[in-house]
């Protein structure tokens, strides 16, 4: 994920809130160094301000559309008239939000543009394995393929979406599951998964809950 930003105290706070929701965010200051990082990075979101030194955030955004650079864009700005808000999304936006702003909204846009994403993808890794999103399958290095069943998977994408995050147990027995579901569900569907796939598929984060591992 690629932050532009030019208010540092705010910078900071969001990435320390993505980085909390297991993304990996490269944070730029100004116009200038937010196009270079968006020109030659691969991000799948870019959240930009757009009143920013040097070069402002709609001429960024221009830029990065003018050079087809596929990453889903969110403008965050203070700038909320109607026609503000149509310029940005007109100049190329995927969503525009308004400053100030609630933090559990932003973090379910960002969720939102990954998810357009996922739904072009054909896989998700997981280290030298992959998860075929078509198929429900687990394509292993050699080829071969494990099938899965509807829970087994809905996990294991849950979990390699967001592969630096650690999923807590009540949050993937509601998302996975439901939340009338045993309380044993999720370590259940972790074992179903490790008996398939190898323990290293699903880590345990002692007192926290899961993270995706490897094949």
């Amino acid at each position: 994920m690629l932050l532009v930003e030019d208010d540092r105290d705010l910078a900071g706070m969001l990435v320390e809130l993505l980085a909390g929701e297991g993304y990996e965010t490269e944070v730029a200051h100004d116009g200038q160094r937010g196009l270079h990082l968006g020109l030659t990075g691969r991000h799948a979101v870019v959240i930009l301000d757009r009143r920013l030194p040097v070069v402002d955030g709609l001429s960024v955004l221009a830029q990065l559309r003018r050079r087809a650079v596929p990453a889903r864009v969110l403008v965050l700005s203070a700038l909320g008239e109607l026609a503000d808000r149509v310029h940005g999304l007109d100049t190329g936006a995927d969503d525009y939000l308004v400053k100030p702003f609630e933090t559990d909204e932003l973090l379910a846009r960002v969720r939102a543009l990954c998810r357009r994403d996922e739904e072009h993808a054909e896989s998700l890794p997981l280290g030298a394995a992959a998860l075929d999103l078509q198929r429900h399958e687990v394509v292993l290095p050699r080829g071969e393929r494990v099938t899965l069943s509807g829970r087994e998977f809905e996990l294991l994408r849950t979990l390699a979406q967001r592969p630096k995050a650690i999923h807590p147990r009540a949050s993937l027995r509601a998302g996975v599951f439901t939340e009338s579901a045993a309380e044993s569900i999720v370590d259940t569907y972790v074992y179903y998964l490790r008996r398939k796939l190898g323990r290293g598929v699903v880590k345990t984060v002692h007192g926290l809950g899961y993270q995706i591992g490897a094949v």
